[in-house]
């Protein structure tokens, strides 16, 4: 049987960080993961540039049955913290739109900092490893296909389901329940929506269409780009959408936020009534949009023939459309997992379990999920860190 200080299940950006955090104290860590690299997730990010972090981390940009929860290991450990780390290693990076931070070069940037971190700091890293059994007594035992592994702190850092092709899977909140912790519920966000087939073949000429849009549900609403895609809608304000939209809600899309529909129709009326109602629309909506926002108004002929409420129709099928999607494209593409271990059970500063002593949990496989844009990453490197100083 091998001996650690630490335990830490899952190589991704809390499990690595985590890592780092203990190792650089002294504590002989083992990191263990499936997967047969390290920080999988962080590598495919951002397009391959990696939203390592946002300039605005606030608490009301964090999902959670307690919002406030996150709000200790954010405070701890800031985005300038890790921003600060990044510019040590010499990794560029800019600010992409709404405080997004990227490498200006690759994502594996920010992969192989953190290896050589781990390395520096003594991990003993476990790659293309199963865990078979977990188990607790005098500490705790993890069974592997590499042996068996003994501590008396273990960390769970292995994510949620979202992107099963990376090996993603609940076995972090199948242990979380095997120690008694209660689960909310999970589902997939930051995901595209999906329409009905009916809805699907209106649609299907506005595939590959982007427009800015304001998209909301209920109160929440996100201003950015929006897609139309095979079978339904993608594109950041979307996506930040889904995590707030449950099944059977409306979705309320303004295809144009920034202009104002009724006046631009009036004065191309003035201007030249004789033109289709579609061919004005389209000074501010790509061309095939505007067919099918004229569409959905009901509305044809010129623009000399409509009345005051026929352009109020159309009005509002460009800055009101009401669309009540039939569900998401699931873990697939889901960038994360909204949900998990209850917040209840665990410590906010340290990420301990509040009932089984030296149990951690960390990074996704928590219930706190963050807007699209860097903040789950810094979700992953505050309760890492967090959990790093007492493991």
């Amino acid at each position: 049987m091998q001996r650690f200080d630490v335990i830490i299940l899952g190589a991704g950006a809390a499990g690595m960080f985590c890592a780092i955090e203990a190792g650089r104290r002294g504590r002989r860590v083992a990191l263990i993961d499936h997967a047969r690299a390290p920080g999988e997730k962080i590598r495919i990010s951002g397009g391959g540039r990696c939203n390592f972090t946002n300039l605005d981390i606030a608490p009301e940009k964090f999902l959670s049955q307690n919002p406030r929860f996150a709000l200790s290991a954010l405070r701890r450990y800031t985005q300038h913290d890790f921003i600060e780390r990044v510019r040590q290693a010499g990794i560029a990076f800019h600010e992409k739109t709404l405080g997004q931070l990227f490498c200006d070069g690759s994502s594996r940037q920010i992969v192989s900092m953190l290896v050589t971190d781990l390395q520096q700091a003594g991990v003993q890293l476990y790659l293309g490893t199963a865990v078979s059994d977990v188990s607790h007594g005098d500490g705790f035992t993890v069974t592997t296909g590499a042996g068996t592994l003994h501590a008396p702190h273990l960390v769970v850092a292995t994510g949620g389901k979202s992107i099963p092709k990376m090996g993603a899977s609940g076995f972090g909140y199948q242990l979380a329940e095997q120690f008694g912790h209660r689960l909310v519920e999970t589902r997939p966000a930051l995901v595209p929506l999906t329409f009905s087939t009916g809805q699907v073949e209106e649609m299907k000429p506005l595939a590959g269409v982007s427009v800015h849009a304001s998209v909301a549900c209920g109160k929440t609403r996100f201003l950015e780009g929006m897609l139309f895609t095979h079978r339904g809608l993608s594109g950041p304000s979307i996506l930040q959408i889904s995590s707030y939209w449950r099944e059977g809600q409306a979705v309320v899309v303004d295809l144009a936020p920034e202009s104002d529909a009724l006046s631009v129709l009036a004065d191309e009326k003035h201007r030249n009534g004789r033109q289709a109602v579609h061919t004005a629309l389209s000074k501010m909506l790509p061309e095939k949009l505007a067919r099918q926002a004229v569409q959905r108004a009901q509305v044809q002929g010129n623009l000399a023939d409509q009345s005051k409420a026929a352009l109020a129709r159309v009005r509002d099928a460009v800055h009101q459309w009401h669309v009540v999607p039939v569900g998401t494209e699931g873990y697939r593409t889901a960038e994360v997992t909204l949900g998990g271990v209850d917040t209840k059970g665990l410590d906010a500063k340290t990420m301990e379990s509040r009932s089984v002593r030296g149990l951690f949990f960390i990074g996704e496989v928590v219930d706190v999920t963050g807007w699209l844009g860097g903040y789950n990453f810094q979700w992953a490197w505050s309760s890492g860190w967090a959990a790093g100083q007492v493991v």
